[in-house]
């Protein structure tokens, strides 16, 4: 039985954070424009020391400013991308993160107490100094992973929120996409961010059973197939968007049909080389920000897959800790599924250090994933 770990909340009784100062501000000046010294965020739940509480802030993201505010005469705090920032917004200043400016990095909230095997000598593999494979590389073991992502999923479809950031590769692969629909069609999708491709070649296999005019299942390149995601963009642009598409022309598999017909919201964000693109899809970069960040706020879990930008872009403005409605913090759990090493390690370099990482073929992943709940 899957059950998430308990937070522990930063003892604010005990030295030195009992005699720490309430945190500094400044006003700021000019729109998008942080104040010098601003303190930036990152993915670890952060408290800030305001007229003599500690204040944790609830939604935050990596590299932001942290903004007090008052709502209904109460302290409380914001965090923003400094592109975000307004004029007379008050921003925490500080570069320290024990206590000394009133801010606290909290990194071990959701650690368990260390234990120690009892023995005869009160050794554990833990003392052992040299171990073989404690890397993440194409040769490690996933079962336990797999494992453990099926109780998890089980769990937030029922308690949580599971955002999908999905590459075009499941398109282009009869049972992968198959796969994928029927985890939206069994509630395991609260939400997808992808790109043009994905949506697109979804969608021309849906109409004409190819992605990028080869079969999906035969892999066989067919007369003028080259068009065929051409004339879907074509298509949905002259319906005026892609629920309109999948409705007037009653589709029912695939992805986005799915995502339509069970009312799951999808951001698609732009590419300098896209296709048409299709109407829903974002071009303005920081708009997209802006959409792919309202749709990750409050999620539980996010997996990322063969989409190495969308990936690094998500886990960057997700922390490690979310505050659920009646007040608890909890985990966000966040993997990065690729068949590239280097892709699944950059996301570690970028600061994501809770990433649990799978170095697979994405199709593969979701077909057994699917296969692991049941679904297939």
């Amino acid at each position: 039985m899957f059950t998430l770990p308990t937070y522990h909340a930063p003892n604010f009784d005990k030295e030195p954070l009992a005699s720490a100062p309430d945190a500094r501000v400044a006003v700021v000046e000019a729109d998008g424009v942080a104040p010098e010294g601003f303190h930036s965020t990152s993915m670890y739940p952060e408290y800030v020391k305001v007229a003599g509480t500690w204040l944790l802030a609830k939604r935050s993201r990596m590299d932001a400013s942290i903004v007090v505010d008052s709502a209904n005469g109460e302290p409380e705090l914001r965090v923003v991308e400094n592109r975000n920032l307004k004029r007379g917004d008050r921003v925490v200043l500080g570069r320290t993160e024990g206590g000394e400016d009133g801010i606290y990095v909290h990194v071990t909230g959701f650690s368990e107490p260390s234990r120690t095997d009892e023995g005869s000598d009160g050794a554990n593999d833990e003392d052992d100094k040299f171990v073989f494979r404690q890397g993440r590389s194409r040769e490690t073991s996933f079962a336990r992973d797999y494992d453990h992502l099926y109780d998890l999923l089980r769990h937030e479809r029922e308690h949580g929120k599971l955002v999908w950031v999905m590459g075009p590769a499941f398109s282009f692969d009869a049972d992968a996409r198959r796969a994928m629909q029927l985890m939206v069609e069994n509630g395991y999708v609260d939400g997808i961010l992808a790109g043009n491709a994905l949506a697109t070649h979804d969608l021309e296999a849906s109409v004409f059973h190819t992605a990028l005019g080869q079969d999906i299942y035969t892999q066989h390149s067919v007369r003028n197939g080259h068009y065929h995601h051409l004339d879907v963009i074509n298509r949905v642009r002259r319906a005026g968007g892609i629920e309109t598409f999948v409705r007037k022309n009653d589709i029912t598999d695939g992805i986005m049909a799915s995502c339509v017909r069970r009312g799951v919201p999808f951001v698609l964000t732009g590419s300098i080389r896209d296709d048409g693109p299709l109407p829903e899809v974002i071009g303005d970069a920081y708009d997209a920000q802006s959409a792919m960040r309202e749709m990750v706020s409050g999620a539980t879990t996010l997996i990322c897959l063969a989409t190495m930008l969308h990936t690094i872009a998500a886990g960057n403005m997700t922390p490690s800790y979310t505050v659920t409605d009646d007040g608890t913090v909890r985990p966000v759990y966040l993997y990065t599924v690729d068949i590239s090493e280097f892709v699944v390690n950059k996301l570690l370099d970028r600061g994501s250090l809770s990433a649990t990482t799978l170095v697979t073929n994405v199709q593969d992943f979701i077909t057994i994933v699917a296969k692991g709940l049941g679904l297939m």
